[in-house]
């Protein structure tokens, strides 16, 4: 990624040279007396923003319409070293789609081969049977005989993906992430340590992911039944909100240190609740209180809405 490019312009005390080129930080040994410059260095900057243009040269402005934006990495970096146009001049790379199995779904048109994907399944599970395909312009991650991801562990490559490439199909367009109240959470599970972060609107619980720490990384995986079957609040021990950085868009509707404002309205009007002048559920079917989104095996589409219209 961008951010491991530094410029060495002081090697130590004792060979104060600086190195002739931009050096990765995490591959660098330090030394007495080495100076590094990061953002002070307009070398870096200009490293940085060629990184970013790199990554963004086929990947598509899904950003409205991506689950991943509001935790997206690249989201980030784009917004930081990235240019308003594009000198490709080419068509962006597109590729078929895979059929991953019920709970991960695939955009391979979004993914930039970090292949933290593959190195997770490695770790996870057994016998892995996603991969990178192909080579050069064509390499892409797939299963090459269309197998299902189906290992009990294998929901965990939604959480390391870095952009919108690998998603939860249980989530899928169901609600935007700044929308949402993430808490922490845990539970008694046979399979996993069974602590979580839930993403609340109201009582549902839309998405369960695991716990990150700081620096974006996950602390402790978490198996398939966590994950997407256990969708009710009583399924959980609620612990507390999940503190969120502040530079995160997910912050702006996150009270963490919130507390609950008394009703005034019962105390201005000689304790007479407020009265509902009109349900707009009876003369529309749009978010028709009954149905529960996080019970939808899928993205929330017309069709769960609209129902038969009964005759007279």
């Amino acid at each position: 990624m961008p951010y491991l490019l530094v410029e060495v312009s002081k090697g130590s005390e004792a060979d104060p040279r600086p190195m002739p080129k931009l050096v990765a930080s995490c591959r660098t040994g330090v030394m007495d007396g080495m100076e590094v410059k990061n953002i002070t260095s307009p070398k870096v900057i200009d490293a940085r923003n060629g990184v970013v243009e790199f990554l963004l040269l086929n990947h598509p402005l899904d950003c409205p319409v991506c689950d991943q934006a509001g935790e997206c990495h690249l989201q980030d970096l784009g917004y930081e070293h990235g240019k308003q146009g594009t000198r490709y001049e080419f068509k962006r790379r597109t590729f078929d789609k895979h059929d991953l199995g019920p709970y991960i779904q695939l955009h391979m048109t979004r993914c930039i081969l970090c292949y933290r994907c593959v190195f997770t399944a490695d770790q996870l599970t057994e016998k892995r049977v996603h991969g990178i395909l192909s080579r050069g312009d064509h390499a892409e991650i797939a299963t090459y005989i269309e197998k299902s991801l189906d290992n009990n562990f294998i929901g965990n490559v939604i959480d390391v993906c870095p952009v919108g490439a690998l998603t939860d199909k249980t989530f899928r367009f169901k609600n935007r992430v700044w929308f949402t109240k993430p808490v922490n959470a845990h539970r008694e599970c046979s399979c996993c340590s069974g602590k979580v972060t839930l993403w609340q609107r109201g009582e549902e619980v839309l998405r369960v992911t695991a716990r990150k720490d700081q620096w974006g990384e996950v602390e402790e995986w978490i198996c398939n039944e966590c994950r997407f079957e256990k969708k009710k609040t009583t399924d959980w021990v609620i612990e507390g909100p999940t503190h969120v950085s502040r530079h995160s868009v997910i912050s702006q509707g996150h009270y963490e240190k919130m507390v609950k404002p008394k009703e005034t309205f019962s105390a201005v009007h000689d304790g007479r609740k407020p009265q509902l002048l009109m349900d707009i559920h009876s003369v529309s079917e749009v978010n028709d209180p009954s149905i529960d989104l996080s019970a939808i095996n899928g993205p929330a589409t017309s069709e769960v809405f609209n129902h038969p219209k009964q005759k007279a």
